[in-house]
This record gives structure tokens, sequence and C-alpha cells, in this order.
């Protein structure tokens, strides 16, 4: 691609870079979808170095608009279930685990 990749100067995208990122792409493109792509692709570059022109060094960079803040409770560890309490509905049990019925056959 051109080296002139400074904020301001004009990214002309051309049919031969094109084709070579739609190759690394493994699109396959027509020549037609490719003379039309090159034009697109310029001005999509351009439109982002605008974007990158107009954010200076005293904006910082952001994700979201927004600030946001965690609405999560805290993580508390609080006792959980015995075995005995877990199993105690069970419709069948066995070791203290739940006895289900077998799906799958014995096949490894």
């Amino acid at each position: 691609m051109p080296e002139n990749s400074a904020i301001g100067a004009s990214a002309e995208i051309t049919r031969d870079e094109v084709a070579h990122l739609a190759n690394l792409a493994r699109i396959e493109l027509s020549d037609a979808e490719l003379d039309h792509l090159a034009p697109q692709l310029s001005l999509i570059l351009d439109s982002v170095r605008s974007i990158g022109a107009v954010a200076g060094d005293d904006v910082p960079a952001t994700s979201h608009p927004l600030p946001l803040t965690n609405v999560f409770r805290e993580d508390v560890v609080t006792p959980g279930l015995t075995a005995e309490q877990a199993l105690a509905m069970a419709p069948e049990s066995e070791n203290q685990r739940f006895s289900v019925p077998r799906i799958l056959g014995d096949e490894q």
C-alpha cells in the first residue's frame, strides 16, 4: 500500500492492491468488483483518517462514550447445600451423586 499514511494525506488504493488483499483473504473477486471496490476502500481509509485528525493528544482514548459502572453485586461467599440436602429430592442417588439413566452406550 502507499506510504502516504500521514494524517490528511489521501490514500488511493489501487486495483492491484485490492486484488492482493482479496487474495490474502481468499476472496475471489471479478474484474468489475475490483474496479468497484478500489475507490470505495480509498474513501473508507480517508474517512478513518479524517476521524483520526480530529482526536488530539488532549482527548483520551475511549471504548464507550459514557463511563461504565459495574451493576453487579459484590461477590460474597455464602454456605451452600450439603450433599445430603442437594440429593434429598432426587428421584435416585448413588455414592452422593445424582443417578440418571444412561443415554450413551458403552463405546469409549
